[in-house]
């Protein structure tokens, strides 16, 4: 029996929903929600925004014990109330072994993550990320300390779009250090925007938009065959985007 996915699945309670008229209920995404089967290396969570891929992410996240803002299952730092009740109507199926390490990637609230470990965690920081402060690096640098340092493998971790800080040199190294610790028996459920971090081979790609939530290819993503296209024709984009009058000569 494999140990992987720690994961397996993310069902939703719909006969414990009061009303699928309201917030976060009424989102296509969850509306039309009954089960999530995620892969034992890597799933994807992909939308326009507003589509719930953070709304669901976040309620997986809570789900599983991690607090609103990220870190560790022990950090639950907490500078807002405005978590969806999604979470308290979800199931889960997990694997017979339970991951040895675990962290949830925020991006709008990794600030906040940062600043409760200089608090009172402050002395480890080196020993964990590899930087004597978050706060003196750079958002990407943090980013990529916590990815490369601080996740230490046999883990199960949730991203929510941490492309967010990284350039498209640094996604491409983020992707490496996602694969590096796939191969270390870790499990990946990431909410992203990327083209990028999404060619990881063989990762499953739930579309949420208005037609609710299904499974698509890599190139089928309107990530990939639009990013594609614009490289591909950015002057006739870019004329077509600013006007006639831009003079590209």
């Amino acid at each position: 029996m494999e140990a992987k996915p720690y994961l397996q699945q993310i069902s939703l309670k719909r006969e414990s929903v009061p009303s699928f008229d309201v917030y976060p209920f009424h989102i296509p995404a969850v509306k039309e929600m009954s089960s999530m089967v995620f892969h034992p290396d890597v799933t994807f969570i992909i939308g326009e925004n507003g589509s719930g891929k953070s709304t669901l992410i976040e309620a997986i996240a809570l789900h599983l014990g991690f607090g609103i803002e990220g870190g560790s299952k022990n950090m639950q730092t907490k500078t807002h109330q405005n978590a969806s009740v999604l979470f308290d109507y979800l199931t889960s199926s997990k694997s017979y072994r339970k991951p040895s390490d675990y962290f949830f990637l925020r991006a709008e609230s990794f600030y906040n993550v940062a600043t409760y470990l200089e608090e009172v965690d402050k002395g480890k920081i080196q020993q964990n990320y590899g930087v004597s402060s978050l706060h003196e690096c750079s958002h990407g640098e943090s980013f990529m300390a916590t990815l490369t340092h601080r996740l230490s493998g046999n883990g199960l971790y949730i991203f929510d779009e941490p492309e967010a800080a990284l350039s498209p040199a640094r996604q491409l190294a983020a992707l490496s250090a996602i694969h590096e610790l796939v191969q270390a028996n870790s499990q990946f459920i990431i909410a992203t925007h990327s083209p990028i971090l999404l060619a990881y081979p063989n990762a499953v790609i739930y579309q949420l938009d208005e037609e609710g939530m299904r499974k698509v290819k890599y190139d089928e993503t309107e990530h990939f065959m639009l990013t594609k296209y614009f490289l591909n024709n950015h002057e006739d984009m870019t004329r077509l985007l600013m006007g006639d009058s831009l003079n590209l000569s």
